[in-house]
């Protein structure tokens, strides 16, 4: 029997928009952006946050260019969240007006942080911290520090069940003359439940996050902001009342659904009507043997990370992706189903595009079929690894 997501998925794949006009002259693989999807799935957003951009610290890490950032400063959207220098350093140059750099920076990355706050200084910038070692490298700076709380995904910050801890790190924050900014909560790890048991869970953790809150405010540390919800649990915070009744201001980090993915329209609500406006072209390269096809975008075009299959083809109902090398796809074909030709298009939806998008130098932009422009993924990968100083001349070369 069909799901609904993809009843959905075969709906958008007849979409005439999605087809390239002059795919001829296009090397594959190739990253494509549809500019009034985007533009769709961003007013979307801002529609369920009841028209308040200032409610939504979007993730740049799945937008990347800086064509798709200026998109959302001019639709209201100045609040971002990052994972690196680069990202953040293109959040300035974008327009950004509060970037929060959603990263245990240590060592050279903290001092590369504090370069662009200075380089910048209408921007507020903010970074994480779990313990007094992070905290007191920022002294003198002027940066200011979400405390990093671990929700359960055991991947970095402190444990919720220790609000002593926290409050005792809040307390160093404002003693080293540091701003602390609130309180952010990462809970990634409720990707695959079902709706109604995400919901629940998530719910859970944020009722132990407003105790959490309501502890700071009577120990003299106000909670200034709340960050929670990535795209998984975007619609979780949405439903969540505690929220609108805490003394600060809360904001959800969902990043992946200014493009979207096979996993995010499967995870959110249907009727919150997202589409697909990032996609991967590829073409037919072999007919290795009766039932396969195999395509050019292996896993260094489109991200392995979220497992096999690492894509859905868009149409293309009777081919299944299987297992990736890192220049090919191979793909199998329905039984009794007719092998799509060498050299055919197939059009992609990553399982995950945030890597996905991280694989490509361009993209390619297109509009009522139409490639429009070329833009440079502008924050993929990272900045030089050495810092410049006045005693160390670096030559990087390409």
């Amino acid at each position: 029997m069909t799901t609904p997501q993809e009843s959905k998925l075969q709906e958008i794949a007849w979409d005439p928009r999605y087809a390239v006009s002059g795919i001829e002259d296009v090397l594959t693989p190739a990253l494509l952006l549809y500019p009034d999807v985007i533009a769709s799935n961003i007013d979307r957003t801002l529609d369920l946050l009841a028209g308040d951009a200032n409610r939504w610290r979007v993730h740049i890490k799945t937008a990347k260019l800086a064509h798709t950032l200026r998109m959302l400063v001019e639709r209201g959207v100045r609040n971002f969240k990052c994972a690196t220098t680069l990202e953040l350093l293109t959040a300035c140059r974008s327009g950004a007006l509060d970037v929060l750099l959603a990263y245990p920076a240590m060592g050279a990355n903290a001092r590369r942080t504090q370069e662009i706050a200075e380089q910048f200084p209408n921007v507020r910038i903010s970074v994480l911290a779990e313990n007094e070692a992070q905290v007191l490298q920022w002294r003198d700076s002027r940066v200011g520090i979400f405390l990093d709380i671990n929700p359960g995904m055991n991947r970095t910050g402190i444990d919720q069940s220790q609000p002593g801890k926290i409050i005792e790190l809040a307390r160093a924050i404002t003693a080293a003359g540091l701003a602390f900014r609130g309180l952010h909560y990462y809970d990634g790890q409720y990707g695959n439940p079902a709706e109604l048991e995400r919901t629940q869970a998530a719910h859970r953790g944020y009722g132990h996050l407003m105790k959490l809150a309501r502890e700071l405010d009577r120990s003299g540390l106000p909670v200034p902001e709340v960050v929670t919800s990535g795209t998984p649990t975007f619609h979780c915070s949405l439903a969540y009342e505690g929220f609108r009744r805490g003394n600060f201001i809360h904001r959800v980090s969902p990043g992946t659904i200014v493009y979207n993915d096979a996993s995010s329209l499967h995870q959110l609500p249907s009727e919150y009507g997202y589409r697909p406006a990032a996609l991967v072209v590829t073409r037919v390269v072999s007919h290795p043997h009766p039932g396969i096809i195999t395509c050019d975008a292996g896993h260094k075009t489109v991200s392995a990370d979220a497992g096999v299959p690492t894509c859905v083809v868009l149409g293309h109902p009777e081919l299944t992706p299987r297992s990736p090398s890192e220049e090919h796809l191979p793909m199998a074909v329905q039984e009794g189903a007719t092998a799509p030709e060498i050299g055919e298009p197939l059009y992609l939806l990553p399982r995950h595009i945030c890597p996905t998008v991280n694989n490509f130098d361009y993209a390619l932009l297109v509009r009522n079929g139409d490639i429009e422009a070329t833009e440079s993924v502008s924050a993929r990968g990272r900045e030089a690894p050495l810092l410049q100083t006045t005693d160390q001349a670096v030559s990087v070369h390409d």
